[in-house]
């Protein structure tokens, strides 16, 4: 029903920056909550960012290990959801997911996302 692909993922030094995209098709309408998860090898996956697109103030969530260095923004225009990432540091590295839902939000749902990209690797060496 919706369909998600993210792209922007690669390698950098620490304190780079990357911006990570994440381009919604489908049944666009069906979608309340945009997030950014990670997993990192050996770890379980974690929320890192999500916006409300469908609420009347645009609610944000950031995980406490990326405030004030991660930004999630979405474009309506483009149907893309970003994740702008400085000062990057090795533990930030880790495979990167977009999601969506109609119905969760925030970082810790009481359910998965309905909606999954394929994901796009971030790698942050020192």
């Amino acid at each position: 029903q919706v369909q998600l692909v993210e792209s922007g993922g690669g390698s950098v030094q620490a304190g780079g920056s990357l911006r990570l995209s994440c381009v919604v098709s489908g049944n666009i309408d069906r979608t309340r909550c945009l997030a950014w998860f990670r997993q990192a090898s050996g770890k379980s996956r974690e929320g890192v960012a999500a916006i409300d697109i469908d609420g009347p103030e645009g609610n944000t969530f950031y995980a406490d290990s990326v405030k004030g260095r991660f930004t999630i923004s979405h474009d309506n225009f483009r149907n893309t959801v970003y994740l702008q990432m400085n000062s990057l540091k090795p533990e930030d590295t880790a495979m990167y997911y977009c999601a969506s839902d109609r119905y969760v939000c925030g970082l810790t749902p009481y359910r998965p996302y309905n909606n999954w990209g394929q994901g796009t690797q971030v790698t942050v060496s020192s």
